[in-house]
C-alpha cells in the first residue's frame, strides 16, 4: 500500500515555514512514521512512582523529563489496544496522551481552588490533566458542542475520577457570550481551538486527504470568534492559553495578533519541556506582532512527537 502524500498546496505551505530543505525532509520523513506511546500519570488516582513500578513489570517505561514525572513514554512494542486494555487504564490510573497534547495545560498552569473554562473540552485529555493540577479542587467547566462527544468526555472524567468538573453542552461562542452577560468570570481558560489537524498526520493519515485550504481560512475565522469571545470570560490578569494541532499560521499567529490588535491582553514567554520554535511574524504577506516569537511551534522533526501551537495570553483589564 502506498504511503499517503502531502497535496501540492500543503507541501509548498510547509517548505515556505521550513525553508531549510534538510529540516523540511526530516519533517517529510518523521509524518509517515508512527508516534510514540505517550501516557500521563493521573496523579488523582496514584503517584507516578507508584504507577512506575507498576507499568515496569510489563512494559519498558521511560520518564523523559525530570521535571515532568507524570510524562511516561512505554518504549516497547505493543499490540493493537495493549494500552487501553490495560488494567492500570481501566482503572483511570493513566491517560493515553501526545506529548505535544499535554504542552497546553503545563502552559495554563491550573492551580487548586481556580476556576478554570476548558472551552472545547472533548474528549477530556486536557480536562483531566486541569483536574489532576488542581487536585480535584476548584471548578472547571468543561464544555463541547456535540452530545456524542460529551459523552466520551464524561465517561473520560469519570474514568479518571475528576469531582470538580461540571459537562455542559453549548456552542463555544454563544456560552462565552452569555457568561459574559452573566459576569461570570474565570482565573483561566484554555482555548484548545477546533483546527485543520496537520500536526496529527502521524496518527491520522486521513489527514493527508482531508486536508483543504479553504478549510484553514473558514477555521481561522472561527478561531477568532472564539478567542474574541472567550477573552470576556477571563477575570483580570486571568490566563488563556490559546492551542492548536496544526501548523497554519492563519490558524495560529494570526489568531494571536488579532487578539494583541483587539484586546488588552499581553503575550507571555513559555517554559515548556518540549523543544519549541517560535512563532512565526509574517506569513503569506501579512505582518504580525513582533511578540509572536513567545509563542511555540512545535514540530514532529523536533522531539520525535506530533505537531501543535501554544500561545500564552494574560488580560491587562477586565473586559466589559
Amino acid at each position: 500500500m502506498a504511503k499517503p502524500e502531502m497535496k501540492p498546496a500543503f507541501e509548498v505551505r510547509m517548505k515556505a515555514l521550513l525553508s531549510n530543505k534538510e529540516d523540511f525532509d526530516k519533517y517529510n520523513s518523521i509524518i509517515h512514521t508512527k508516534p510514540l506511546n505517550y501516557i500521563r500519570c493521573n496523579t488523582l488516582k496514584i503517584s507516578c512512582e507508584e504507577l512506575f513500578v507498576r507499568l515496569k513489570k510489563r512494559w519498558n517505561v521511560i520518564q523523559p523529563f525530570s521535571t515532568r514525572p507524570e510524562i511516561m513514554l512505554v518504549d516497547s512494542e505493543l499490540g493493537p489496544g495493549d494500552l487501553g486494555n490495560a488494567i492500570e487504564h481501566l482503572l483511570g490510573y493513566y491517560y493515553i496522551q501526545e506529548v505535544c497534547s499535554m504542552m497546553s495545560v503545563i502552559a495554563l498552569d491550573p492551580r487548586p481552588g481556580e476556576r478554570v473554562f476548558d472551552v472545547c473540552a472533548s474528549p477530556g485529555s486536557k480536562t483531566t490533566q486541569i483536574a489532576s493540577s488542581m487536585q480535584n479542587s476548584g471548578t472547571i467547566i468543561a464544555n463541547d458542542v456535540k452530545l456524542d462527544r460529551l459523552r466520551i468526555l464524561a465517561a473520560n472524567l469519570e474514568r479518571c475520577g475528576v469531582m470538580n468538573a461540571v459537562c455542559v453542552r453549548n456552542d463555544g461562542v454563544g456560552l462565552c457570550q452569555r457568561l459574559t452577560e452573566k459576569k461570570f468570570k474565570f482565573d483561566k481558560i484554555l482555548l484548545d481551538a477546533p483546527c485543520s489537524g496537520e500536526g496529527t498526520l502521524r496518527s491520522s493519515a486521513k489527514t493527508f486527504l482531508m486536508w483543504n485550504e479553504k478549510v484553514v481560512y473558514k477555521l481561522s475565522r472561527e478561531q477568532k470568534k472564539l478567542i474574541a469571545n472567550a477573552l470576556g470570560c477571563l477575570k483580570k490578569d486571568g490566563v488563556l492559553v490559546y492551542s492548536t494541532c496544526t501548523h497554519s499560521p492563519e490558524e495560529n499567529e494570526a489568531v494571536v495578533d488579532f487578539a494583541l490588535k483587539n484586546f488588552p491582553v499581553s503575550l507571555e514567554k513559555l517554559d515548556l519541556p518540549l523543544k519549541s520554535r517560535p512563532g512565526v511574524t509574517s506569513w503569506d504577506g501579512e505582518a504580525f506582532s513582533s511578540e509572536m516569537i513567545k509563542c511555540a511551534r512545535i514540530y514532529p522533526q523536533d522531539n520525535d512527537s506530533e505537531g501543535f501551537f501554544v500561545a500564552k495570553l494574560r488580560l491587562l483589564e477586565e473586559i466589559k
